[in-house]
């Protein structure tokens, strides 16, 4: 739906981990302007600190961007208190959202990832620009090939603590949405074409699921 639109109302992976809040996110980020929203989520298993939930939390109210966060429900106890209250001119917590539908979205702006290789690629096919703060495994690979290689995104820099402070977090965020901005959506939309004519009708994608398919029927 979100590519190649090949399967009619082919909308969701119909499989999601926690319950997504489908109605709240829409509706919020319905009511903002186009490219205004710092969408962050960390996906099902990152876990942060909650020194690092704090600096996050404020680098975020810190950016003055209208943000949604994705917060599992688990990890909402590391947020800082009367965070949720003191920034709900501008954020939107919840406990888990439609990602595909949100990164969809027109309000979007930028993507604040643990740039896990789901995240990543989806963000790249629907040509969005990114925030990388990877974690572990794959991600620090992923990250370098978001911010050198696709040249969509900014990686976060650690301190001498191992540490993403809030300015840094701030900084990252105002760089993507405001002076590299028109140069990273550029580049995303180029990523995202190429998505598109990959999966579509006999694209490279398209060929190799086929001859995937060929084969396995033939064993």
């Amino acid at each position: 739906m979100y590519l190649d639109k090949r399967l009619k109302d082919d909308k969701n992976y119909d499989l999601s981990l926690f319950k997504p809040s489908v109605d709240a996110c829409m509706k919020w980020l319905d009511s903002k302007d186009t490219g205004t929203v710092v969408y962050v989520s960390f996906g099902s298993m990152a876990a942060l600190g909650e020194e690092q939930m704090e600096e996050l939390a404020l680098g975020l109210k810190r950016s003055n961007r209208y943000f949604l966060w994705v917060v599992r429900e688990s990890e909402t106890k590391k947020l800082p208190t009367k965070f949720i209250e003191e920034t709900i001119e501008r954020g939107l917590v919840v406990t888990w959202c439609p990602q595909l539908e949100v990164l969809s979205h027109k309000a979007v702006g930028c993507f604040m990832t643990h740039c896990g290789w789901n995240s990543t690629l989806e963000a790249l096919s629907l040509g969005m620009p990114m925030v990388v703060m990877p974690q572990w495994s794959d991600q620090a690979t992923n990250s370098k090939c978001v911010m050198d290689v696709w040249k969509v995104g900014i990686r976060v820099k650690v301190d001498d603590k191992g540490m993403v402070t809030r300015e840094e977090i701030e900084l990252c965020i105002n760089e993507v949405m405001g002076e590299k901005r028109e140069e990273m959506k550029r580049n995303a939309l180029k990523w995202k074409k190429l998505a598109n004519e990959a999966l579509d009708e006999g694209g490279s994608s398209d060929k190799n699921i086929e001859e995937f398919v060929e084969k396995i029927v033939q064993i």
